[in-house]
């Protein structure tokens, strides 16, 4: 929560005497709303602006959505990565288990590349392998 009123996402938060932070209804929602951001994984950054652009009211609900449109796009492409990185994992993982139940040769350590015919299409190997 600090940090979060250190950055400025909770705007409505006050401060005693002590200078400690004395949290209001208000003060909650904005942590709430501040919390449900970071779960969909947006920066702090944006956070901020999206914090400063709701205080300024409702004439910036079209920023705020073309805000949580770019964030969306990011997400998706995020997730495609996370896909392409399954797929070449889910790869992977099947020649380790074809090496470990069928004796297949060893062609994931680089240090057998040139002793061996095989090569996998998706890495770059040196033209000393690339002959083999």
């Amino acid at each position: 929560m600090r940090f979060y009123t250190d950055k400025g996402l909770v705007p409505s938060v006050q401060r005693n005497e002590n200078n400690i932070r004395m949290f209001d209804e208000e003060s909650i929602n904005w942590l709430h709303g501040v919390k449900c951001l970071k779960q969909s994984g947006m920066p702090i950054e944006a956070i901020k602006t999206y914090v400063d652009l709701c205080l300024e009211g409702d004439s910036t609900i079209a920023q705020r959505f073309a805000l949580m449109m770019g964030h969306k796009e990011a997400a998706i492409v995020k997730l495609e990565e996370a896909k392409r990185h399954i797929a070449h994992l889910e790869q992977k993982t099947a020649l380790y288990l074809a090496i470990l139940e069928h004796g297949a040769p060893d062609t994931t350590n680089p240090g057998n590349w040139d002793d061996i015919l095989h090569m996998h299409g998706d890495v770059f190997y040196s033209p000393s392998a690339r002959k083999a």
